[in-house]
């Protein structure tokens, strides 16, 4: 691998003024930076960013830790995110916990030993995942995505987890739906939480009191939405279903048609998040949400605006969704309406 000192020697000019037009420290000549220039392309010199961004103070790159790369919903926000820092001149190293609390630790370690000029985080599991106590003694640049963290105070971009729940849960209400079913995510997440105290929420205004066998707790998969379903579809199904988030919507919709129950017409579902694949699936699911690469874009330009200017207060963005209408929701119909 061709090093400084044979661009120099080929360039016929001292290694330290390579470095200057390689670097950009000191301005020189038109025909040396030619040179130079044509040196690198006949040898293909890749410059050490090591020794650049020793000189720099600066590795130019996003730290972007997420608990599952698997999920469509982080794989369209780090889409975002990177597409970002690409037009402002920065890298993203993905980092994928697996939902586990103890490799999430390691990964921040790592992001943080590689000198990345700033931190993007979404967490893995309940406060008790020992994140935030890690976070508190950070000093590089960071947003977290998703949901805050108790004494971290730092750039936060989320959805409004409880009044999206709580904006689905009123649209199956207003469609004539009174035997609405809940299938949250892992109770001890915060997102879960907040989500299933919209649809409490909802429920609790119109006079409806919430069953606890309408409230089923799974994981924010198609896997254990789709068994949460076949234990709620099992006897006496519900007419209207909030999934947690569209993975576990989808999840259900298998498990209707499984059972031949016809969607929308015998049983509405409704998600959370409106990741693309939730226009595509059959019938195309209700969901609540806003742009995910948009929130992306989000979390990174406040994180880089971080970078440039670390003394700024803590930034909020909170970020209301909307009902995003498709196929999976109708009026109870009266020939239903009158067995439930």
């Amino acid at each position: 691998m061709a090093t400084i000192k044979d661009v120099a020697a080929l360039a016929g000019i001292s290694y330290t003024t390579v470095s200057h037009v390689v670097n950009r420290t000191r301005p020189v000549s038109e025909p040396v930076r030619l040179k130079v220039e044509a040196a690198i392309k006949q040898l293909d010199y890749v410059p050490s960013a090591v020794a650049r961004s020793l000189k720099a103070k600066t590795t130019a790159t996003i730290g972007l830790l997420v608990p599952n790369s698997l999920n469509p919903y982080f794989a369209e926000l780090a889409r975002g995110i990177e597409d970002y820092c690409e037009r402002n001149g920065y890298c993203v190293i993905l980092c994928n916990s697996d939902d586990n609390a103890e490799k999430q630790r390691n990964y921040l370690r790592v992001l943080l030993e590689k000198r990345v000029d700033g931190l993007i985080v979404t967490s893995v599991g309940g406060d008790d995942s020992g994140l935030a106590t890690g976070l508190k003694a950070v000093r590089t640049p960071m947003v977290i995505v998703d949901r805050g963290l108790e004494g971290v105070d730092v750039d936060l971009v989320r959805i409004d987890h409880e009044q999206g729940a709580y904006l689905a849960t009123r649209h199956l209400l207003e469609l004539g739906h009174r035997d609405i079913a809940c299938i949250g995510g892992p109770a001890h997440t915060r997102v879960a939480q907040m989500r299933l105290a919209g649809y409490q929420r909802a429920l609790q205004e119109a006079g409806i009191v919430v069953s606890a066998s309408r409230v089923l707790e799974s994981d924010f998969t198609s896997t254990g939405g789709y068994a949460a379903a076949v234990q709620l579809l099992a006897d006496q199904p519900p007419s209207a279903i909030f999934a947690g988030n569209d993975m576990i919507g989808f999840g259900v919709l298998r498990a209707a048609a499984e059972r031949n129950l016809r969607v929308p017409a015998e049983l509405s579902v409704i998600g959370f998040d409106d990741i693309q694949m939730s226009r595509y699936v059959y019938p195309a699911l209700t969901t609540v949400g806003q742009s995910i690469l948009q929130l992306g874009e989000t979390a990174a330009e406040l994180l880089l605006r971080r970078i440039a200017t670390p003394q700024l207060p803590a930034d909020q963005r909170i970020v209301t969704p909307s009902i995003v209408l498709r196929e999976s929701t109708a009026p109870l119909a009266g020939v239903f309406a009158s067995n439930r």
